[in-house]
């Protein structure tokens, strides 16, 4: 097991110290762990960029490399994602986006499996990576927000911030309402292109 795919499965504890940092004892949040929930997360969507380039510069890309980069960063937003929701983090009018997200997710991991079986690698596409850096941002956003109420706003010289609460919420749910149209879109796109993987039959193209 080498550097980057250590680095790629990092991410998987990571969402659970994430997710754990944020679940509330006694029904109150324990003090900074907002805070430190979101340092642990921004350290873990660092991980997402830092081990392709360490795979590129140490000549360590690979086959399970790529499938566990994709197959990963799935567990890592979706995970934290479920989590948010039942945690109240996100309101339950985002049920709707999150399922449509998670069934996209599961389906482009399907049609990866039944291309591994036949001995392909399917690679993210562009606009893969880019729904996953606008999942990443939403995340982020959700996090800091309540790092703000939470522990930042009862610092007297940043009670200023609380100020910018309403908005990195706001700002949070529109940057899902737009991960979810281009996670479809980009799942649509991924699912044309490699049909042929599903029918068992060469693309025409």
């Amino acid at each position: 097991m080498n550097l980057p795919n250590l680095l790629t499965l990092s991410r998987i504890p990571l969402m659970v110290i994430v997710v754990a940092l944020l679940h509330p004892w006694n029904g109150q949040a324990i003090p900074w762990t907002w805070t430190i929930a979101l340092v642990v997360f921004l350290f873990g969507a660092l991980t997402d960029w830092l081990d392709g380039w360490l795979a590129r510069r140490m000549g360590q890309v690979s086959d399970f490399g790529k499938f566990m980069d994709a197959l990963v960063d799935k567990i890592f937003t979706m995970g934290t994602f479920v989590s948010l929701l039942a945690l109240g983090v996100v309101g339950l009018w985002a049920l709707f986006p999150i399922l449509l997200i998670l069934s996209r997710e599961f389906l482009i991991t399907g049609l990866r499996l039944v291309a591994a079986a036949q001995g392909k690698t399917l690679a993210a596409e562009k606009a893969g990576k880019v729904k996953t850096v606008m999942q990443i941002t939403s995340i982020c956003l959700y996090i800091a927000h309540g790092a703000i109420q939470n522990d930042l706003s009862k610092v007297k010289s940043w009670s200023g911030l609380s100020d910018w609460a309403g908005i990195l919420n706001q700002s949070a749910q529109l940057t899902l309402i737009f991960a979810c149209v281009l996670t479809v879109y980009s799942g649509c796109n991924y699912l044309i292109k490699y049909w042929s993987v599903f029918t068992g039959r060469e693309s025409q193209d």
